[in-house]
């Protein structure tokens, strides 16, 4: 089981971590594309960066927006696999 991250530590990542910000315990970003395929197209690789880390996100699309909760709830809260699958997210929108 992935380890559980201090508060501490998730401050200190998510300053790291563009566009990313705390939610209910979770992180959260809200992506934002030209259109619709664009959006689709992110959420496809998201889809196999999340298989290939064995870690899903919990997301909602709407048209050319895409809003993503992380969290590892087998840990009951964040874990180095939530910055992971964030971090790959970040790259796969452009965002660094």
């Amino acid at each position: 089981m992935a380890e559980l991250l201090s508060p501490e530590a998730v401050a200190e990542r998510l300053g790291e971590l563009p566009g990313w910000a705390l939610d209910g315990g979770k992180l959260h970003r809200s992506f934002r594309f030209a259109d619709f395929r664009r959006a689709f197209a992110f959420m496809a690789g998201a889809a196999l960066a999340a298989e290939r880390l064995n870690h899903h996100p919990e997301w909602f699309n709407v048209w050319s927006k895409v809003d993503v909760h992380l969290n590892t709830h087998e840990a009951g809260g964040i874990t180095d696999l939530d910055f992971q699958l964030a971090q790959a997210m970040n790259e796969l929108a452009g965002a660094r």
